[in-house]
């Protein structure tokens, strides 16, 4: 039975039963943050679990995309060493919530594995929960109790808490679990030892392939336990260990889920799979490790250096080593795989198909620069090892130095290292990066006063939402220098101006104090202070200021930033959801947003962003702002998180229309979109790979931009005579002008023909060759060289140096003949360079041709005269 078969049968098993198959979810978790990745089927359905959503279906079943790369046995450095544990894999899970409970869950499970899969009933082991004095909790009889309706009672092992028990977390839904274990040995191995031994132990052969979990107790925050208003099911069953017993293989990788990429590995390498150690785990890394790589970019995440993105491109660059060093690959080769991988899912899942270019392209590119690193470094490392041979330890220092300069990661190093028995000082990399961050932040820090305190106390209030104006008291306040020139800055205990974050820039304005006026030029946050920078302090501290942010700056900031919120959901519905920013600027001036996209977006692709996003200002769109709003609560309505901000427990979430905008953002923002009033872009490029950069602009700025084109657009009419259709005319007049140019063309020829005939009769014999210097007209360089090889076409035995004035500018050249730079031992390059000297410039070329030019137009005659000097 092959892999997609299986699968199928599997789906449609529990459709039988009334459960509704669900789709997967995203490999790279979004809303969540105690995940990075999905890690195991349930994870989707920990709202019900929680009972934080009521579960529309109480029977559900799916194949999950799940990725571990930590924790027991799934550790990223261990993975492909042996043949049974996997970065990327499929969890085949049913689920009950508070429907059937232990008694259908165990006789499904055994009906679908022993009668529809026909798994042999004396080769499988099931265990029940033993029970636990420490929380009161008695053995899973009743489990135990079912099973024997279907299973031998001595193929029942009671089993510890530490296997058999399953928890959410430290509180929250939790049960006793029952696992079904299968002996894939060979007969003669059965006979001599016991499968029952062998459950539970790390047997590579007898595995877990199924897990049964019974959630009936809550785990309370005093760590005690009470039974669960309604009871569940949550069951695990690893799709590649499943069809390793059902397809009767020794290993997850002799299956056909992995088998077409092994077998193409093995024959783009010229090896064969099976007869080399190291050939064999470098073969299992990359076709491991490429699902890995292919399902995270699919579902919108790009590797890149840190959070989600760097886990994907230490597992792509792990892949790509393991292929340099064992396999002889030294260009990109991992991307040619997502095209198995593609028909292989693609009717289970589809997204993989949908984005096989977009994934393709960032895989090779990614490749290709780690590459280029990989090379470079390993050279280096093999020079480390060399010259540490006696103490077999790559000091820290010089580790570092080939993380920060090179771009090699530290845990390769490490990974190479303990491949050839050395170690690297660990404590003397860690010291050499602190070293590093710490002459960083010093080069960073102004000189600064202590603060000066005006007013006690620390508190600050903003008032920036709802207002532009406010009346203060200075608190602190403290001098800066700063490339030579001293600030100030100010603490305020109530401020309206907005301190730069999350990509606005901070607000400018004034303070004022009686008479006197003391301009704001920036607001920033430094450990949860708004600090006020000012050029001057106020004369008189002690009373109270105004303040007055630049209201113009301000409604010209918040159209910039209301307009990235409508940028962002416009590009995830244009180019995709694997759409994300990766930062912003926003000011009074432009918005600048740069999102996780590979390829340039087309002319067609802007137009329709630029489409809808003028769409929703015309819709004006209230705003919908909700302050102090819990982080859970905020995640749950759906909400965005902006790239690079940190969020507390409470939040402040932007709506522009639920169905379209929602995120989690500190920034000021119009009241409705129709404030926008226009939103035009005006570039769009790339930043880094897999990122693109687009620049646009707003209301003032967008109209005065629009009519900047009219415009001008105006004045061409106007200078064609207003005629009724432009581009015709534009088109006709660009034609008449390129027969023109030709006509021009050839009358320069016809004219360079006779010049060339006038000179061709100055020709002077000299020592049995034919010297010509002169000073010639002509419109520029191309013609001259031109001029030269017509010459020397006509002319045998030719010497020549021509001086020509181009456009206010001197140009020599120098043609020899052949036959004369051999017999004569002459060369055009270094005659051409002496005779530069007359007009303040240089040059150079080849024996027999060479060309220079300079600055100093009144040296031409010297040329001609200093080349006949010369002869």
């Amino acid at each position: 039975m092959d892999a997609k078969t299986i699968r199928k049968n599997f789906l449609d098993f529990f459709q039988e039963k009334q459960h509704e198959i669900v789709p997967s979810a995203p490999l790279v978790v979004k809303n969540d943050p105690t995940l990075m990745f999905t890690n195991a089927g349930m994870n989707q359905f920990k709202d019900y679990f929680l009972g934080n959503k009521t579960a529309e279906t109480t029977r559900v079943a799916d194949t999950q995309k799940c990725l571990r790369v930590s924790g027991k046995h799934n550790d990223l450095e261990e993975v492909g060493i042996d043949t049974y544990h996997h970065t990327m894999f499929e969890m085949l899970g049913n689920w009950s919530f508070g429907d059937y409970f232990k008694e259908e869950a165990i006789a499904w499970a055994w009906e679908l594995l022993t009668k529809r899969f026909d798994l042999p009933k004396d080769r499988m082991y099931v265990t029940v929960f033993e029970g636990d004095s420490s929380d009161g909790l008695e053995a899973d009889n009743e489990a135990a109790e079912f099973w024997k309706k279907h299973i031998e009672e001595d193929r029942i092992i009671f089993a510890s808490k530490k296997d058999n028990f399953w928890e959410m977390g430290d509180q929250g839904p939790c049960g006793p679990c029952s696992e079904i274990h299968i002996d894939l040995r060979d007969e003669t191995e059965v006979s001599k030892v016991s499968g029952k031994s062998l459950v539970n132990e790390d047997h590579p052969l007898v595995v877990e392939i199924w897990n049964l979990v019974f959630m009936q107790f809550n785990r309370k925050a005093d760590g005690s336990l009470e039974p669960l208003p309604a009871k569940h099911v949550d069951t695990g069953m690893g799709f590649e260990r499943l069809a390793m017993a059902i397809q009767g293989k020794k290993s997850n990788y002799d299956t056909d889920v992995f088998q077409p990429m092994i077998q193409f590995l093995a024959k783009k390498a010229g090896k064969e799979y099976g007869k080399d150690e190291k050939t064999d785990i470098a073969i299992r890394v990359i076709a491991d490790h490429i699902r890995a790589i292919t399902f995270a970019i699919a579902d919108g995440q790009l590797p890149s250096n840190n959070k989600a993105g760097y886990v994907i491109r230490r597992i792509l660059r792990r892949a790509v080593r393991y292929g340099y060093t064992f396999l002889g690959f030294e260009e990109p080769f991992m991307y040619q795989l997502v095209d198995i991988l593609a028909d292989q899912f693609k009717e289970v899942f589809p997204e993989v198909v949908a984005q096989q270019d977009l994934i393709e392209k960032v895989i090779k590119q990614e490749e290709a620069a780690f590459l280029r690193t990989l090379d470079k470094g390993l050279r280096i490392l093999n020079d480390l090892m060399e010259s540490n041979q006696s103490s077999k330890v790559i000091p820290g220092k010089e580790a570092f130095e080939l993380y920060d300069t090179y771009g090699f990661p530290f845990d390769l190093t490490s990974l190479i290292a303990r491949e050839n028995d050395f170690s690297v000082d660990e404590k003397g990399f860690n010291e050499a990066m602190t070293e590093q961050k710490n002459r960083s932040r010093a080069a960073a820090v102004s000189e600064k006063s202590d603060w000066t305190v005006v007013h006690p106390g620390d508190e600050v209030n903003f008032v920036g939402y709802d207002s532009t104006t406010a009346s203060a008291q200075i608190l602190r306040y403290r001098e800066v220098t700063e490339k030579k020139k001293t600030i100030f800055q100010l603490v305020l205990d109530n401020t309206p101006f907005y301190p730069e974050g999350g990509g606005q820039v901070g607000d400018k304005g004034i303070l004022i104090s009686g008479d006197e006026k003391v301009a704001i030029f920036d607001t920033k946050k430094e450990n949860d202070l708004i600090i006020h920078y000012a050029n001057k302090l106020p004369s008189d501290l002690e009373s109270e200021v105004f303040c007055q942010v630049n209201e113009d700056a301000r409604r010209l900031t918040e159209n910039n930033h209301s307009a990235t919120h409508l940028l962002h959901a416009a590009l995830k519905e244009v180019l995709g959801d694997h759409v994300a920013q990766k930062g912003s600027l926003v000011n009074d001036k432009v918005l600048r947003f740069d999102f996780s996209h590979f390829q340039k977006v087309t002319e067609e692709e802007i137009a329709a962003i630029e489409k809808r996003v003028n769409e929703k200002i015309r819709e004006n769109i209230q705003l919908n702002e909700q302050r102090n709003t819990p982080i859970e609560e905020a995640k749950a309505m759906g909400a965005t998180a902006l790239f690079g901000e940190k969020y507390g427990d409470s939040v402040r979430v932007i709506t522009f229309d639920k169905d379209y905008s929602i995120e989690l953002c500190g920034g000021t923002h119009v009241p409705a979109t129709g404030k926008i009033g226009l939103f035009k872009i005006v570039t769009e490029t790339s930043v880094a790979a897999g990122v693109r950069r687009i620049e646009a602009i707003t209301a003032d700025a967008a109209e005065a931009y629009v009519n900047e084109q009219l415009n001008l657009l105006a004045e061409i009419k106007a200078l064609l005579k207003n005629p009724k259709d432009l581009v015709k005319s534009v088109s006709d007049m660009s034609d008449e002008k390129a027969a023109l140019s030709k006509e021009v063309e050839k009358l320069r020829n016809k004219e360079l023909q006779s010049v060339k005939a006038e000179i061709a009769k100055s020709a002077e014999v000299k020592d049995g060759f034919n010297f010509i210097a002169q000073k010639v007209e002509v419109p520029n360089a191309q013609l001259l060289k031109q001029l030269a090889y017509d010459l020397k076409a006509v002319v045998d035995n030719m010497f020549l140096v021509l001086a020509a004035d181009i456009e206010g500018k001197p140009q020599i050249a120098v043609m020899i003949d052949e036959e004369l730079v051999k017999s004569k031992d002459l060369h055009a390059g270094k005659i051409v360079k002496e005779l530069a000297k007359e007009i303040r410039g240089g040059g150079g070329g080849q024996p027999f041709f060479a060309t220079a030019g300079g600055s100093d137009i009144s040296g031409l005659d010297a040329v001609v005269a200093k080349a006949k000097e010369l002869v």
